[in-house]
């Protein structure tokens, strides 16, 4: 069993900053991939960026060159820094690793201003 915390989000403005983090405990010595998803209500869960155990990354196209995924395994965190933000980017943001099964955070609620 594996066990993930968001945590990081808030109002900010558009053209701000914020990190999210995901804090994992449990069984983390196998996890290799970790993602950053995020959901508007009542729209699917979207991939976000995802960074590969190797520290490769893949970023949608909506954010690349304004987010960055990073992760301390020494921590069995990883961070999503977020920067330039837009409206569009309000979402509740959730953590994943991927498998089987998959496992999921509580997610964490950004929203940005106009």
């Amino acid at each position: 069993q594996v066990q993930l915390v968001e945590s990081g989000g808030g109002l900010v403005q558009a053209g701000g900053s914020l990190r999210l983090s995901c804090s994992t405990s449990g069984r983390t010595a196998s996890i290799s991939i970790m993602d950053w998803y995020r959901q508007a209500p009542g729209k699917q869960r979207e991939f976000v960026a995802r960074i590969m155990s190797g520290g490769n990354t893949h970023y949608a196209d909506s954010v690349k060159g304004r987010f960055i995924i990073s992760r301390d395994n020494a921590k069995s965190t990883v961070y999503l820094q977020m920067s330039s933000l837009k409206p569009e980017d309000t979402d509740v943001y959730y953590c994943r690793i991927p498998g089987s099964p998959v496992y999921w955070g509580q997610g964490t609620q950004v929203t940005v201003s106009s």
